[in-house]
């Protein structure tokens, strides 16, 4: 199965820049001499977990695997290069599940000039489980950290939030070119990305900086689809909270000076949503002005 999957590989990728050798031999050797230094990501993603097969289309999985690393590196504002992904397939219809998962990742490795380098392939008797390496290159402005925000830092998030596993989960749209521009323009202390939900992602930003961080409710710009998961489900779930804790949305979260905060907002979609400060923990300001020590849930890792 892997000697075919090679083969279709081939000949469906287009030659790239970087890959001086690819698919077929024991490992990948990609043209680095200009990198000085570089990023390295990876993630796995396992069915049931993130997806399930069989209710998805393969392609949005493929799309999804490949989409959460490149999230990865647009939260260290790195440029992409190449990748290598490992598939440990169910048995019965290996070979199209995997022909499945590559077509979703193909597009976008084109458009972000990613290198398909290579990877493994198994088969087994169990689920799917998807495992993708990045290697990005760090910008002349250095790595955007978590480690970097400091008192009187504004929060900034790059789009609204909440409701993604309607559909968002799944089509992840990596914010590499916004990370990229914003750090090549404007002072950013630091950054992450949202993928395990604003409050948890958050609250990780801060510990790495040593402070704390207050957000204004209604300045948190809430996704229509948290509105519509609040209508659908009926269960006194407000879309503030689904903004606030559902994760998944894959959007950026920086800590930026005021006046730099000021001009990205006033330049592109993003939005001021509260400000670091030096007493500890996170909290939020309602619309009444009272501020309440808010207590981050979303995914933990195990």
């Amino acid at each position: 199965m892997e000697r075919r999957l090679i083969a279709w590989l081939r000949e469906r990728l287009p030659p790239h820049p970087l890959l001086r050798l690819g698919l077929g031999d024991d490992a990948a050797v990609i043209e680095m001499a200009d990198v000085e230094r570089c990023v390295v990501t990876t993630d796995l993603l396992s069915d049931g977990v993130d997806f399930i097969v069989g209710e998805v289309d393969p392609r949005r999985i493929g799309h999804k695997a490949l989409g959460a690393n490149l999230s990865d590196l647009a939260a260290m504002a790195a440029e992409p290069l190449a990748a290598v992904v490992s598939l440990l397939l169910p048995r019965d219809g290996a070979f199209e599940l995997a022909v499945g998962l590559y077509e979703g990742m193909i597009p976008l490795a084109e458009r972000y000039a990613l290198a398909l380098a290579g990877g493994d392939t198994n088969a087994w008797d169990g689920p799917l489980a998807v495992s993708a390496t990045l290697l990005g290159r760090v910008t002349e402005q250095g790595p955007l950290r978590r480690d970097g925000a400091q008192p009187g830092d504004c929060v900034v998030v790059t789009g609204p939030l909440g409701g993604s596993i309607l559909g968002r989960h799944l089509d992840v749209a990596p914010r590499v070119a916004e990370a990229l521009d914003l750090h090549r323009r404007y002072n950013l202390h630091a950054g992450i990305d949202c993928s395990d939900g604003l409050s948890v992602d958050l609250t990780h930003l801060i510990e790495e900086s040593g402070c704390g961080a207050v957000l204004d409710a209604a300045s948190i710009p809430i996704h229509p689809d948290a509105h519509r998961l609040s209508e659908q489900r009926g269960d006194g779930v407000a879309p503030l909270e689904h903004a606030l804790h559902d994760g998944e949305d894959f959007e950026l979260i920086l800590a930026v000076p005021p006046v730099d905060a000021r001009r990205i907002t006033a330049d592109t979609a993003a939005s001021i949503i509260g400000h670091f400060d030096g007493a500890p923990g996170l909290r939020i300001r309602d619309a009444a002005g009272t501020v309440r020590p808010l207590q981050p849930r979303g995914w933990e890792h195990a």
